[in-house]
């Protein structure tokens, strides 16, 4: 009885995440109570990433995204052509403002730096399965490239990591990276990475009390001031010539997503 015990005790508490990947663990429900927001995600786009089905839009072929972080600034270039499901996600998160004030919580130096969560619990919540289908690796996961985490197949929502290495091992796994940092490398290199994995097993926390559960227990992560396409310019929404027909409306991309060192 003693062994049985013990080797249960052993299965609840092993980590979901096997260490040496980036994926995002299953969110885990907390007990306490979702800390109010201040200034939450996507306060510029209203509701809008309360509901992921909405958020659709097809990516340029090549767009370019700026970040303005507590560290200083880096651009990305993503290309559609990589990783078309991921870079489409990646646009409409960005386009509506789900990065901004979100935190860097896990950073593992000469592996990855990984951020997706953000600091308002509900907006976290309405994306938790909000899935995209998985893309062929088409790019190797070398040093500044941006991959999606996964949790397993077809399982990417709003979580990404950036390649500190060459991660290349990542490539058999499914991880599909859909750009490239183009400037600021140097950066991206600088945020605190003092807490290492000890943040990973708490996505749930994080997921369920924002900002407030980072600032309690990890004060020093460095994160996202604000994250915007700077190239090519978002279109704007065209009317309807009369007699033409509307546009077929693109695919809802699928839900999940999660990187483990």
């Amino acid at each position: 009885m003693r062994r049985f015990t013990l080797w249960l005790c052993l299965f609840i508490f092993i980590p979901l995440v096997p260490s040496g990947l980036p994926g995002q663990t299953p969110t885990a429900t907390s007990k306490t109570a979702p800390a109010a927001q201040a200034k939450p995600a996507g306060a510029k786009s209203g509701a809008s990433l309360l509901h992921p089905d909405s958020l659709k839009a097809k990516a340029p072929d090549e767009f370019e995204v700026k970040f303005v972080t507590t560290k200083g600034d880096f651009h990305l270039q993503v290309t559609r052509a990589w990783a078309p499901q991921g870079a489409d996600r990646f646009y409409n998160l960005v386009k509506n403002h789900f990065y901004d004030g979100a935190s860097f919580f896990r950073v593992v130096p000469t592996f990855v730096v990984q951020f997706g969560l953000t600091g308002n619990p509900a907006v976290n919540k309405a994306w938790t399965d909000a899935n995209i289908k998985d893309d062929p690796v088409a790019q190797s996961n070398v040093a500044g490239t941006i991959t999606f985490a996964m949790a397993g197949p077809n399982t990417r929502t709003t979580q990404v990591f950036i390649n500190l290495g060459n991660n290349a091992r990542l490539d058999a796994s499914g991880f599909a990276p859909f750009g490239k940092v183009t400037d600021g490398m140097d950066v991206v290199s600088q945020f605190y990475g003092g807490y290492g994995d000890a943040t990973t097993s708490h996505q749930g926390e994080i997921t369920n009390e924002g900002k407030a559960y980072l600032d309690k227990n990890f004060p020093k992560l460095d994160s996202i001031k604000t994250a915007t396409i700077i190239s090519p310019a978002a279109a704007p929404k065209a009317a309807a010539a009369k007699g033409t027909a509307p546009a077929a409306k693109s695919t809802p991309p699928a839900a999940g997503d999660k990187p483990k060192p």
